[in-house]
């Protein structure tokens, strides 16, 4: 199987299954030197894990993260580091149904197409615990970016049609959906809580923002900065759609209102999300993710067995009602793992 492997000079490489004995990232590439502790990965990993808010999956996983090589007393050896998280909490039972039935909206039937085989237990290789390794990742990929000033912080822009109105970040991470706006999180709350007893899913917009990036991240033709993000974004399951800048918003605009003017004090405006020519220009850089709704509904289904015959399919097990607000650290890292790697790149230049 091929595709486990992210970046160029920073590049990880993640392993494991959903019910199997755990998930881990191989990091190659990090500097040595770099101060990094078992206790570094907590916070972030207490944002991802299930069971924090009432409508995500019962599943109860610590997501301890085990460094496993590349430390040396606290610091970074340059050698490969590896992080290792155990599945302590993973029931394969209620899986039983999917041996020879595939779940609409999920790889079972695509990955059985390429592999001849798929692992019925909760995805396997493709299931969404995959990302735990990509969050501990990009705790590493964080600690290369703070000492140039780079921040990333992610939010719910939007969830179930409920879109935020007001932008406040001292906000995202006093709630549990990490939105910005107070007044969007209580109707997101009960759109989620309606939907959840309607045996149904959720979808929404994720916004990223990266501050204190300077310009010059990122290569002109195949290795623009704003495809690579799109492809980190992409790569994680539940995302649909990526959107830099004014996005979509650009094919509507004539140039005389897309263009960002300059002025000897930096850009007027924005709509360009901190990118030119696929290389940063010292702004704040803007991304935005679609988060398909979680396909793994308490409702019947129309589906095929192996053998493409019809089915119905009712799934019963432990899911989320939105891959919101879980998928915010996950997209944070992702971004890091990007930028630290295209940091490093530059570095060679000089």
């Amino acid at each position: 199987m091929a595709g486990n492997s992210f970046g160029e000079i920073f590049r990880v490489t993640t392993f494991g299954e959903s019910h199997g004995e755990g998930v881990g990232v191989v990091i190659d590439g990090c500097p040595s030197r770099i101060d990094l502790q078992q206790e570094d990965f907590v916070w972030h990993m207490e944002r991802r894990r299930p069971g924090r808010h009432r409508l995500d999956t019962p599943r109860r996983e610590v997501d301890q993260v085990e460094i496993q090589s590349g430390v040396f007393e606290g610091l970074t050896t340059g050698a490969p580091i590896t992080l290792y998280i155990r599945n302590r909490d993973a029931d394969s039972r209620p899986y039983e149904i999917l041996r020879r039935l595939f779940r609409p909206g999920h790889a079972d039937y695509t990955y059985f197409r390429k592999y001849g085989h798929f692992d019925f237990r909760g995805g396997g290789r493709y299931s969404a615990r995959e990302t735990a390794a990509r969050v501990a990742a990009g705790v590493v990929a964080g600690k290369i970016l703070e000492p140039v000033g780079i921040q990333v912080m992610a939010y719910t822009l939007e969830l179930g049609g409920i879109r935020a109105k007001k932008i406040n970040l001292g906000f995202v991470e006093k709630n549990p959906l990490f939105c910005p706006d107070p007044t969007a999180v209580e109707s997101m709350e009960e759109v989620m809580s309606k939907a959840k007893k309607e045996g149904d899913s959720l979808g929404g917009v994720s916004e990223i923002l990266v501050t204190g990036c300077p310009a010059g991240f990122g290569e002109p033709v195949f290795d623009k900065l704003d495809a690579d993000l799109a492809k980190a974004a992409m790569s994680v399951g539940t995302v649909k759609g990526v959107e830099i800048g004014a996005g979509f918003e650009a094919a509507r605009l004539k140039g005389s209102e897309n263009n960002d003017p300059i002025t000897p004090d930096g850009f007027v405006s924005n709509r360009a999300g901190g990118i030119l020519g696929g290389i940063s220009n010292g702004d704040e850089i803007i991304v935005r993710a679609a988060i398909k709704a979680i396909p793994s509904i308490n409702r019947e289904q129309d589906t095929v067995d192996r053998e493409k015959y019809p089915a119905r399919l009712k799934l019963t097990g432990r899911f989320d009602t939105s891959a919101i607000p879980r998928i915010i650290p996950v997209l944070e890292a992702m971004v890091k793992i990007v930028l630290a790697d295209h940091y490093l790149r530059s570095k060679t230049l000089h």
